[in-house]
């Protein structure tokens, strides 16, 4: 699945360290994808709330309450084989890990349980660049782009592919 894919399909987002802390990436990213109207899901077992959300201490119990589309990763490359794990227990579309961040055995893993996997790539950068392309559109409460449209599907796939590469593997 391309990173506009996932982007389009996944509208729920938890995300792994996001920091109370607004100087921090984790949470400026994560504001950025909230006010792109995307759900925020804080996984940080030290906070109550963060960004309006209530906060958990992990993945399973966010989805007690939440389902869970996609995990973003703001952890070291090291932490990411418990989380991968997670996220497939969890029934996650996807694994997203953050600029810096790269673990090929988790990822591998991963897609084996037919996860999606971006790593060493920033969320906000890939959404803001196939936004300004117009391949992606804000989505208000319903999900929907201003012009009434869910995608622009009215595209060819092959535009879609020949803009938005299929999901970094970093695989050799």
């Amino acid at each position: 699945m391309s990173t506009l894919a996932l982007l389009q399909q996944c509208r729920t987002i938890a995300v792994v360290g996001l920091s109370p802390d607004e100087g921090r990436d984790s949470h400026r990213i994560s504001r950025y994808m909230q006010a792109q109207g995307y759900r925020i899901i804080p996984i940080n077992p030290r906070a109550q709330e963060i960004l309006g959300e209530t906060a958990y201490p992990n993945l399973t119990a966010a989805a007690a309450h939440h389902p869970i589309d996609l995990v973003n990763c703001f952890r070291r490359s090291e932490d990411i084989p418990p989380i991968a794990r997670e996220a497939a227990a969890v029934v996650a579309k996807g694994l997203w890990l953050q600029l810096g961040i790269q673990n090929d055995e988790a990822a591998d893993w991963a897609r084996a349980q037919h996860l999606d996997v971006v790593q060493n790539c920033c969320i906000k950068v890939e959404h803001a660049r196939l936004k300004s392309s117009g391949l992606l559109h804000q989505y208000s409460a319903s999900s929907r782009s201003s012009d009434g449209r869910d995608s622009p599907s009215d595209l060819p796939q092959s535009t879609y592919d020949s803009l938005c590469p299929p999901t970094k593997r970093h695989v050799p």
